[in-house]
């Protein structure tokens, strides 16, 4: 029986998996980030793409895996508005979803400032030109145009963080059933290894794979978004990534937003 492996239709996700979808070794599923955030606590898939944020919340039932994570620099979520506000207590702010490591972050460096408006990430860009909220935390493809719609950055979170700690930011990642045991975990590591080198060496393939699934079709866009988000902590999260990983733990319990 074929273990299942869910991820996201965003291109780093798709670019990473492509060999693993191609050999139909894997029952491949493919959700938004925050659903698949409320599909862990369900057990639904036997790996998955985890925003960090919601991994940490259930460390003791799933491992976290060598390979595939989005870490790095200059890569964090953004917080956006138009500019002729000020963030206070009773901002409203678009977040994409409860569970991503984009609100765990704005909570580390805000606090409990603002009104929470839980959506997915797509919509967050249009909420804010809209006036629906006053400002939006934007990731993923959002990051590479949102000044064409005359919105400014207010504040890169991911910038943030890295004065803070001096350590790539810790985004999403991928995890697996502990249950599953070592020997099946390991050997999952290597699949998404080989799937990335294979990714590496015939990228124009990948790519028609990609584009089927973009929420941005503009080919700069999509090459940039991989290009930031699949770097060598996604090939191997090191001694760097995972002190990285071990910080945010840290910062979310001292600050009682995990346990």
């Amino acid at each position: 029986m074929k273990l299942s492996l869910a991820y996201s239709p965003c291109p780093n996700d798709t670019f990473i998996f492509y060999k693993m979808f191609k050999d139909s070794s894997y029952n491949i599923q493919m959700h938004d980030v925050e659903k698949l955030n409320i599909s862990l606590e369900n057990g639904t898939y036997d790996i998955s793409k985890a925003s960090f944020y919601k991994w940490l919340s259930l460390r003791g039932q799933y491992e976290l895996l060598n390979v595939g994570a989005a870490l790095g620099s200059g890569c964090g979520p953004i917080l956006i508005g138009k500019g002729d506000k000020s963030i206070n207590k009773y901002s409203k702010i678009a977040v994409p979803g409860k569970n991503t490591t984009a609100h765990l972050l704005f909570q580390l460096c805000y606090g409990n400032f603002g009104v929470k408006k839980f959506m997915t990430y797509d919509k967050i860009i249009d909420s804010v030109i809209k006036d629906e909220v006053d400002f939006g935390i934007i990731i993923h493809e959002s990051r590479f145009v949102y000044q064409s719609f005359n919105l400014i950055e207010i504040n890169d979170l991911g910038r943030w963080w890295e004065a803070e700690t001096d350590l790539p930011i810790p985004l999403g990642c991928i995890v697996a059933k502990k249950n599953l045991g070592k020997e099946v975990i390991s050997q999952i590591e290597q699949d998404i290894s080989d799937s990335l080198s294979y990714a590496y060496k015939n990228r124009n393939e990948v790519m028609n794979y990609v584009k089927i699934h973009a929420q941005e079709l503009d080919e700069n866009v999509m090459n940039s978004h991989i290009q930031l988000y699949v770097n060598s902590y996604t090939e191997n999260l090191g001694i760097k990534g995972n002190r990285s990983v071990d910080l945010l733990l840290k910062k979310a319990i001292e600050q009682e937003i995990i346990q």
